[in-house]
């Protein structure tokens, strides 16, 4: 018997889980329109010229009484170009995913599930597109402050800031201010 084909844009999660089913790839940065928005591309107009790699793997497990549990196993790893929020530069932030999604009938059994479990939860579907759960993920893993850890370039003050150590105490006024007593 030979292992059924599966499409990542439209996977059959069920059926995948059932098989064992297991799939990998490589898809470039620029096909997720929502990441690239997030992205230092959008401004700078460069192309986009990263990919992301990803693995899923499904997973059927059977519980005490017979039932069936559906799992995914979703990994992915890239690199995002973004800005600095310290220099205003390029930053290249790398994002690793590693998750787990276990899937059951209906949306009400998922969102009611999902509040009680740590897991993630979603609704079983026989057209899932693997693209759009990857970007949902990758876009959860983007710093909501992307920066260096060092800098490339010193960051300059502008003219009209006055560095700390040469502004004036603003106690220096009130000093002026203070009754003089024989007690000091």
């Amino acid at each position: 018997m030979t292992a059924r084909e599966f499409d990542p844009c439209r996977l059959d999660v069920a059926a995948f889980a059932k098989e064992a089913g297991e799939l990998h790839g490589r898809w470039p940065l620029q096909q997720f329109d929502r990441v690239v928005d997030a992205s230092a591309a959008r401004d700078s107009g460069a192309p986009v010229t990263e990919e992301l790699a990803w693995r899923v793997r499904g997973e059927r497990r059977t519980l005490q009484g017979g039932e069936h549990q559906t799992w995914l196993h979703l990994s992915a790893l890239g690199e995002v170009p973004m800005q600095c929020q310290r220099c205003l530069r390029p930053v290249v932030v790398e994002v690793q995913v590693e998750r787990s999604f276990l899937f059951v009938h209906g949306e009400d059994a998922a969102a009611q599930l999902d509040n009680d479990i740590e897991e993630d939860v979603l609704p079983i579907t026989r057209a899932l597109d693997l693209r759009e759960l990857v970007e949902d993920e990758v876009l959860l893993a983007l710093p909501i402050v992307p920066r260096h850890e060092v800098c490339p370039t010193p960051l300059v003050a502008s003219a009209s800031e006055t560095p700390l150590d040469d502004a004036p105490s603003p106690f220096a006024a009130l000093a002026v201010l203070k009754p003089k007593t024989g007690l000091n």
